[in-house]
Parts: structure tokens; sequence; C-alpha cells
């Protein structure tokens, strides 16, 4: 699949999120062709403030591959992950992440900080920004239109 088509799969599960009234971030992790875990943020319904949709990823994946390490995997994500997101890409070794809008608020994998890529950290990740970053920034600039009122 490219880039394109797995942020497509990453925006409908955002798209999930947005209708069941959470912040429209989705994910999926794709492992040699196959889409292994399809997650979006649970914050709300689970009262979890780690139940970021990549954080929910990483463990269905890890559970499917039965192992923790994650060193063939791609992270597709419609916001660039957070400081606690992009360190849970770090500690399961991820291979690659593409992620789609900024994150301007928290963005650490390029916007303000750049974990993925820190040689001072052990495991370094390949990161490609801003794949379809009209689309996701618009779902998420939607929400808060509208969840902001």
């Amino acid at each position: 699949m490219t880039n394109d088509e797995l942020m497509g799969l990453a925006i409908q599960e955002a798209i999930t999120a947005k209708n069941a009234g959470e912040v429209p971030i989705g994910a999926v992790i794709e492992i040699d062709g196959r889409i292994v875990a399809s997650r979006h943020n649970e914050r709300e319904p689970t009262n979890d403030p780690t139940a970021h949709a990549e954080i929910l990823a990483i463990r269905d994946a890890a559970k499917f591959v039965k192992n923790w390490r994650l060193e063939k995997a791609t992270l597709v994500v419609t916001l660039e992950p957070c400081p606690m997101c992009a360190g849970a890409i770090w500690a399961s070794r991820v291979k690659k992440v593409i992620w789609g809008a900024p994150n301007m608020e928290a963005g650490s994998l390029g916007s303000l900080y750049n974990f993925g890529v820190d040689p001072r950290l052990n495991h370094q990740v390949e990161i490609i920004g801003e794949v379809r970053s009209l689309e996701c920034s618009g779902l998420l600039s939607d929400f808060f239109a509208v969840n902001r009122q």
C-alpha cells in the first residue's frame, strides 16, 4: 500500500473516533504489507489518558506478532505523535512513522521535538510527515469548532 492509502485507513479510524464523540485521531500499523492493528483515540469512553490511537495500536500489534519489538512495523497516524506516544514508538522499536497533521502543541516527531532521530537514544525511527495533512488537520479543526463552542 502507498503512504496515501495507509493514511486513508488511519483517517477512517479518526472518523470512527469523531462519530463516537472522541477527538478524531486514528492509527494503523502495517507489517510486511498487512494491517495488523487499527485503532482510534479512546480517552473519553475509558477515562484513560494513555488511550491514544498510537498506544492502542502498538499494544494490538505487539499482541498480534507476539513480541514487544515491532522492528518491521510502520505506524501511520493522523496527528503527529505526542511525547508519550513517541516514547512508546521508541520503546517498541517501530521502524517507520507516517503522520498526517503537524501537532504544534505537543509534536514529538518533528514539530516541537524529534525523539525519532535523537542520536542519544538507542533506537531511531524513519519519519515521514504531513501525508494528507490538510485532510487530517480538517478533521481536527471541524471537530473542535463544533465541540468547543
